[in-house]
């Protein structure tokens, strides 16, 4: 098992350098600079604007540009913002990640807590009205877009009964403690439940399916002969090995989540890394959004990672070959 974990973080390293050279390459490729589309003052001399193409490093060929913004970021740092004037791309993205860390980790632990004991029961009454709601439930969920529902609820659960708050993350930055906790809680249910609304859909119906299709299996047909309890067979020999396909989908949810954040956002005017890559794209300033890319893309191969280990704890079976 140490040596199928030891190779897949050996494969880790590559990927992430191979995902370093697709966000500069998309970066690179998008037309016009973070002066590009400004309204540039025209009692300024153009050859100033010039020279702060020049401090940029704009100018430099791309080779030499990709190696300095690659070396900047093992060395912890990822430059100042063109847009932002005077912050660090280190400073707004640390404001703003542990906004979008929560409201992913809120949308996570209700797909989990909602997916798979529903899923479970579906496959335990298969073609019941409450396997045939889920279902419906599961079809709604994967073709209501994330926006519309958001907006539907802040119209129901917000405007009509008041019950949350429809945009923001706090209420006050005087409370601290329990209070602060929650009532960001209180601020993370709507826009935790439009970000993971898709989600429990999906698991849903992957966990009614596998759950079926173990129990179909001979060796829990002879569990069954054997007169082994029902909760035994289910929780001990269906449920580890219908986790298998999961957990792989598990892997890159969080990452996901955090990427599908960007228009969930939006909708709550929630302070997150979304809001801030949606700005940084209306203002061109790139090394933000390569900065936000990179963290995204890196969450969902350390996700995948992570998926990897769990299958050789969930499955001692699984080798690397």
């Amino acid at each position: 098992m140490y040596q199928y974990i030891l190779r897949r973080i050996l494969v880790f390293i590559p990927m992430l350098l191979l995902l370093t050279i697709i966000i500069f390459s998309l970066a690179m490729a998008a037309p016009g600079d973070p002066f590009t589309g400004k309204v540039l003052d025209p009692t300024v001399d153009p050859e100033v604007y010039e020279q702060q193409r020049e401090a940029l490093g704009l100018n430099d060929p791309l080779p030499v540009q990709y190696f300095n913004w690659l070396t900047s970021f093992i060395t912890g740092d990822f430059g100042e913002s063109t847009y932002f004037n005077g912050r660090s791309v280190a400073d707004l993205v640390g404001e703003r990640v542990l906004g979008t860390v929560y409201l992913g980790t809120f949308a996570f632990v209700i797909t989990i807590l909602f997916a798979i004991p529903i899923g479970l029961y579906s496959a335990k009454n298969p073609y019941s009205m409450f396997d045939y709601a889920a279902t419906g439930f599961g079809f709604l969920g994967l073709a209501i877009p994330n926006f519309f529902f958001g907006l539907v609820a802040i119209y129901i659960f917000s405007i009509h009964l008041g019950w949350f708050p429809a945009q923001g993350s706090i209420s006050s930055t005087d409370l601290s403690g329990l209070s602060l906790f929650l009532d960001r809680l209180h601020h993370l249910v709507l826009p935790g439940l439009t970000l993971g609304l898709a989600g429990i859909a999906t698991y849903m119906r992957y966990m009614r399916s596998e759950v079926m299709d173990v129990m179909r299996s001979d060796y829990i047909r002879t569990a069954k002969a054997k007169g082994m309890g029902e909760s035994n067979i289910l929780y001990k020999h269906t449920l580890r090995n219908a986790l298998i396909p999961i957990i792989t989908l598990i892997g890159f949810e969080f990452g996901v989540l955090l990427s599908g954040a960007v228009i969930t956002e939006q909708v709550f005017s929630y302070p997150g890394l979304g809001s801030l890559f949606i700005d940084s794209i209306t203002n061109r300033d790139y090394p933000v959004i390569m900065a936000i890319n990179l963290l995204l893309g890196t969450t969902i191969l350390f996700g995948n990672l992570v998926a990897d280990i769990l299958y050789s704890i969930v499955d001692p079976r699984i080798r690397y070959d």
